[in-house]
Formats: C-alpha cells, sequence, structure tokens
C-alpha cells in the first residue's frame, strides 16, 4: 500500500503564574496529490476531533 499523508501531533504542558496551559500541534504532511485530497476532504473533522482530544485530556488530569 502507498502511503499518501502522514500525520503526527504535539502536546506541551506549561506551567505559568501557577497556571497550566495545553496546547496541540498537528503536523500534516501529504505526498501527491491524493495525500492533499485527502487532507482537503478530512480537514474540516479536524476542529471537532482535536478540540474533543484536548478537553479529554484535561479532563483526565482534574481526575487524577
Amino acid at each position: 500500500m502507498r502511503v499518501i499523508r502522514e500525520a503526527w501531533l504535539e502536546f506541551t504542558i506549561r506551567k505559568e503564574n501557577n497556571e497550566n496551559f495545553i496546547s496541540q500541534k498537528a503536523t500534516f504532511r501529504t505526498k501527491g496529490i491524493m495525500g492533499r485530497l485527502s487532507w482537503i476532504m478530512s480537514f474540516p473533522f479536524h476542529f471537532f476531533i482535536f478540540r474533543g482530544m484536548v478537553k479529554g485530556i484535561i479532563n483526565y488530569g482534574k481526575n487524577k
């Protein structure tokens, strides 16, 4: 199977003035026109997926 894209996520948690902040960086590298089309078609869903993922991480941390 030919790979048309690569994707990975990077999370950073930092503390400033006694508050915790989480940031998320999504990297997406396409390969060829099919990879780019795949990225364009899946892009609208990423907002909801990533937002839910960060909320889940925050809730998990609060319950620990």
